[in-house]
């Protein structure tokens, strides 16, 4: 059966990198049935192929340009040179306001900055165009750990785990903020 599911998802790989990725992005057609297949399975290690799948299509923009921007801002952001990664995240979304991605990596950038409410802003928008991102969904859940609003927190983790039970970090993080409430009662 594992080998069945996982020649499933491969097929599925080979079929987004054939298929053009003009349409690649959070409206991609593609998506409906990998969130389906992530609900679905039990096993861990389909799941993680899954979200690596959805990943992918969500960082495909559809333009080569606002692609390299995307990486550009990555890479500046792991380097930890902030303001060119949000000039470069702030051009995606100026490009682009309609590609999910471009607002939620801003919203990261942001986070990371300690500018939490210009990052709830970002995820916002993020949701807006893709509701069911669970990075951004936990992003959210963190951003309200953080500020210490438990229920807040609590409600985006557990709305993160709806679109995708294989989180460990928020499962954690749900029972973590269970233990804080119990405790402050």
């Amino acid at each position: 059966m594992k080998r069945f599911i996982f020649a499933v998802l491969a097929g599925l790989l080979l079929l987004a990198q054939l298929q053009s990725t003009a349409f690649a992005r959070q409206d991609d057609a593609r998506l409906t049935e990998l969130f389906s297949r992530l609900q679905q399975t039990g096993d861990e290690q389909e799941a993680r192929l899954i979200e690596g799948l959805i990943w992918r299509l969500w960082f495909e923009s559809g333009s080569p340009d606002t692609d390299r921007l995307i990486q550009a801002g990555n890479d500046a952001m792991g380097a930890g040179r902030f303001e060119e990664a949000l000039n470069r995240f702030s051009r995606v979304i100026e490009v682009d306001p309609s590609f999910a991605e471009g607002w939620n990596r801003r919203a990261t950038l942001y986070y990371l900055m300690g500018n939490y409410e210009a990052s709830v802003r970002d995820i916002q928008e993020t949701l807006l165009r893709e509701p069911r991102h669970f990075g951004a969904l936990s992003g959210l859940g963190l951003i309200n750990s953080t500020l210490e609003r438990w229920e807040s927190a609590m409600k985006a983790y557990e709305e993160a785990l709806r679109v995708n039970p294989h989180l460990p970090g928020a499962k954690k993080n749900v029972e973590d903020i269970k233990k804080k409430m119990e405790q402050d009662i």
